[in-house]
């Protein structure tokens, strides 16, 4: 685990598709300075504006997770975000040309490639840590996030869903930046034809294609190659836990298990989390050796 704060190297780019406006987007990973965190910066709009990467930020979770301040919004960072947050980058500048960030594969994939080319640079500030000392949960609808305390960031994840493809599964994971990029990175996102074919018809998902998603249609999933893991659905929903979970605004010291969540129910949990003030602490771990 990595104690210093830490930003990339070199700046680095890439261009894609959003998957709902079905425009083309440029989007820049930039350094930036100690305790700076991650900042988006629109830089088509009149003055580049721009929004820190925060739950407080954060606007619409119905499709995706929006964040907007200062007259922009930014949608779908969830999978950059977890990009970044799996290969412990504390502070970058994301400059995009357009409202929504590229959906690239599907998966976090595109982008961890991205910045593990740009190089990591361990900065002088010290990383900050909120640390669990007692158990945070929400329950509703079936849905429940609970975090416990550990030693290191740890995500327990199941979902459920009655088709014969998916069904129940489960999977646990210590978040570091090996197993995130071996073991999660990689994990598209998913629907069913009919949901895709649904969306289309009201002017969504118009950049969505095989390409960028994993889309079932039955009991066959329609991509060339089939799964990249045999529990990739749950895998993506790690993903997900993961970019969302990184809104909280500093690496997390617990062991969070959710069940059939998704971006507005993770949301929903960390405005408990910070409701429940007494169940943490923030703290500074011992320098990295030398």
């Amino acid at each position: 685990m990595k104690h210093h704060q830490q930003t990339i190297k070199t700046p680095v780019s890439c261009s894609g598709v959003g998957v709902h406006s079905g425009k083309t987007v440029n989007l820049s990973i930039k350094p930036a300075p100690v305790n700076h965190g991650i900042r988006f910066v629109r830089v088509d709009l009149p003055g580049a504006p721009g929004v820190t990467a925060h739950f407080n930020n954060v606007v619409d979770t119905s499709l995706a997770t929006v964040i907007g301040a200062e007259g922009c919004i930014v949608s779908t960072i969830e999978h950059l975000m977890a990009g970044l947050t799996g290969m412990s980058i504390d502070n970058a500048i994301v400059e995009v040309d357009a409202y929504e960030l590229p959906i690239m594969d599907g998966s976090a994939g595109p982008f961890t490639t991205l910045i593990k080319s740009a190089g990591t640079l361990s900065q002088e500030g010290a990383k900050c840590y909120f640390k669990v000392n007692d158990p945070i949960s929400l329950n509703e609808n079936g849905k429940s996030v609970t975090i416990y305390p550990a030693d290191e960031f740890r995500i327990t994840c199941t979902i459920a869903y009655d088709h014969p493809l998916i069904g129940t599964q489960t999977c646990n994971f210590a978040i570091d930046r090996e197993t995130f990029e071996k073991e999660i990175s990689a994990a598209r996102t998913f629907g069913f034809l009919h949901e895709v074919e649904l969306m289309k018809r009201y002017g969504l998902a118009r950049g969505g294609t095989l390409d960028n998603a994993v889309v079932i249609d039955g009991d066959r999933v329609l991509n060339d190659g089939g799964l990249r893991y045999p529990d990739e659905f749950v895998r993506h929903k790690v993903l997900d836990c993961i970019g969302d979970f990184s809104l909280i605004g500093m690496p997390i010291m617990g062991h969070v298990v959710a069940s059939k969540s998704g971006h507005a129910f993770n949301h929903a949990f960390l405005e408990k989390f910070f409701e429940e003030k007494a169940s943490w602490d923030t703290c500074t771990l011992a320098p990295d050796p030398a």
